[in-house]
């Protein structure tokens, strides 16, 4: 796009929007430009909406088609493999202002939310209906409904309760020719037609811009929450422990493992003190009332103490559970402090959660790079983390080559190169190595009936043919 072209672009979003609706230079566009995953190639924007209502996401659409630029939807920016990059000529559209939460029906416990509601903010609102939204990603503080549906997020409590798409009754959503379609339902089932509605969660604004999402909510209670936590002296005893609970059946609402060198980074900003020896840390969640969650949680203690762990505590009241697992929660933050993170979202086997995390040592030793390791442990989704110091332009394409290997073993374990975050820019080679060229074909030919000319999210989620 020419610069006489960006200028008309913007011209006529600024004419058509409302005052303050649209920028088109400056800071503010500069930070639009890319999400968290600062790593991914972006460039700047030829012009940010901030939309606050479904008309404002439809007039843009249409603009933006009529002057052929590409649009990408963004939430609050949090997403970690540039899925919301701008691309050369892009309008970004940003839905963090559409914060309304429209109905909470509590007898048929689902709610209406605009895309930009905060996770934390819903949670907080439904409970006073004695509701419970369940997917609870690390970020649920800070990152949006709309983003979270738009990448399938995850969370600490999905090896027992499950992933945003399990909560998505229905959704609006603006299509790329700038037609609106409301899809799914409210009712507890529902099979008419297609699920288009499960197609839309994941596929990252590609194949439309979700404006709104009815979500299917949990009772509150009837839940008493009792945390394990296990100190280990290796990564692989504690990989071991995860095996162990996974082999016994058990369903723990969470299990985390936090390595040595995010527990040292959290230790130091937080100045906390770690016993001495430890080099991973398995968090588990039991949720079971009474008796039965009090025998589940000592069969998970005696399970981690089995495979090697050592100060092994239990926590029952609600301020101590949150205590002990704020450490995860403030993992990724604490390793940022220490210089640019690239991250890695791999799934294995649950029971070739060991053998991943041995490989990630070798890799990391290989490649000459820290890597740190988080984990929902209990479902196989790792989060290696690699760190290179700012400025050192030779450790960070090490730590490239260390995210192409990971990817690698992997898939070679049986795992996906994505659990949670996405595809976005920076797993494209490895979902061009999953999935089949069949399976490639068909994510073509869904593109390109519900976006002919390819304007939402270009090369995005799915890598292009050939």
């Amino acid at each position: 796009m020419t610069r006489d072209e960006s200028s008309a672009l913007a011209a006529a979003l600024q004419t058509a929007l409302p005052d303050g609706a649209v920028l088109t230079g400056g800071p503010d566009v500069e930070r639009y430009a890319h999400d968290d995953a600062e790593w991914a190639e972006y460039t700047t924007p030829a012009a940010v909406v901030l939309a606050t209502s479904l008309e404002d996401v439809v007039t843009t659409v249409r603009i933006a088609g009529e002057h052929r630029a590409p649009v990408v939807p963004r939430g609050a920016g949090t997403g970690l493999s540039g899925g919301a990059n701008a691309t050369a000529g892009a309008v970004v559209l940003s839905l963090e202002r559409m914060t309304r939460i429209r109905e909470v029906n509590a007898a048929e416990r689902y709610a209406v939310v605009e895309a930009g509601v905060l996770n934390d903010d819903l949670r907080r609102h439904v409970a006073q209906h004695g509701l419970w939204y369940p997917p609870d990603p690390a970020s649920q503080a800070i990152s949006t409904i709309g983003g979270n549906v738009a990448t399938n997020a995850g969370g600490l409590c999905c090896v027992k309760y499950g992933v945003t798409r399990d909560y998505v009754l229905g959704m609006t959503v603006v299509l790329a020719d700038g037609s609106v379609a409301r899809l799914g339902r409210t009712t507890a089932k529902g099979v008419t037609g297609y699920d288009l509605t499960g197609l839309l969660v994941g596929s990252e604004g590609t194949l439309g811009i979700i404006v709104e999402v009815t979500l299917k909510l949990r009772p509150l209670g009837g839940r008493e929450d009792r945390a394990i936590v296990g100190w280990f002296p290796s990564l692989a005893d504690a990989g071991n422990a995860v095996a162990a609970v996974s082999a016994a059946g058990i369903v723990p609402a969470a299990l985390e493992l936090i390595d040595s060198t995010c527990l040292r980074a959290v230790a130091d900003w937080q100045d906390w003190t770690l016993p001495e020896g430890a080099a991973a840390l398995l968090l588990a969640k039991v949720d079971e009332p009474g008796a039965a969650g009090e025998a589940l949680a000592e069969r998970v203690a005696g399970l981690f103490e089995k495979a090697g762990g050592t100060q092994v505590e239990r926590a029952f009241a609600p301020d101590e559970v949150d205590r002990l697992f704020l450490a995860r929660r403030l993992a990724y933050p604490a390793l940022e402090r220490l210089g640019p993170v690239l991250t890695e979202d791999v799934c294995v086997p649950r029971g070739a959660v060991p053998e991943m995390l041995g490989r990630i040592e070798r890799i990391a030793r290989d490649a000459d790079v820290v890597i740190a390791n988080i984990a929902h442990a209990g479902d196989g989704n790792l989060h290696p983390l690699i760190i290179a110091p700012e400025g050192d332009d030779a450790a960070k394409a090490r730590a490239k080559v260390a995210f192409d290997r990971i990817v690698d073993e992997c898939r070679a374990l049986g795992g996906t190169v994505t659990g949670e975050h996405g595809v976005g820019l920076l797993k494209l080679p490895g979902a061009a190595a999953e999935l089949s060229p069949a399976v490639l074909a068909m994510h073509r030919a869904v593109k390109d009936a519900l976006d002919p000319r390819g304007l939402l999210n270009p090369g995005k989620a799915f890598p292009a043919a050939g």
